[in-house]
């Protein structure tokens, strides 16, 4: 019997950049590595079936990820109960998520951290490099994440 997936749940302010990003480019890397996993991404605003930003999409394109289908959406308590994990972008989005859920213990991290920075910067508005900064520091922090989760690339 095979264990049961990591359940990922990637939180931002709207859910229209950084954590659609995060979420496509997850499993991207999850499936090269063969990494079981689960994942879900939100918004702390709750801002509701909205399309990834343009530049979004096109930096995640230029990746191979395609995130042209994602709808924006609200962190749920469904979500909170689900996730093994909740990586978010921003300090605030962390204290915001304890405020919500306190039962949310010590499974709330920031993704920045395992990037070499504390905090995903938020691209929204910005022009296309802004993205591809922001795609490079979540690849980086996706990678070290697996790494610390599977240390010895077994996927098991």
């Amino acid at each position: 019997m095979s264990p049961r997936p990591h359940r990922l749940m990637f939180v931002c302010t709207a859910n229209i950049c950084r954590s659609p990003m995060a979420e496509g480019l997850a499993r991207a890397e999850a499936a090269r590595r063969g990494l079981p996993v689960e994942i879900r991404s939100g918004g702390i605003l709750g801002l509701l079936d909205k399309p990834a930003a343009a530049n979004a999409v096109r930096a995640c394109r230029e990746h191979g990820v395609d995130l042209s289908s994602h709808r924006s959406r609200g962190v749920t308590a469904a979500d909170v109960a689900w996730a093994d994990a909740v990586l978010v972008m921003e300090l605030r989005h962390q204290r915001e998520l304890h405020l919500r859920f306190p039962e949310l213990d010590g499974r709330v991290v920031l993704l920045g951290t395992f990037g070499g920075r504390q905090e995903v910067d938020d691209p929204v508005g910005g022009w296309i490099w802004r993205f591809r900064r922001c795609r490079t520091l979540i690849i980086r922090s996706i990678e070290k994440f697996y790494d610390f989760l599977d240390p010895g690339g077994r996927a098991n």
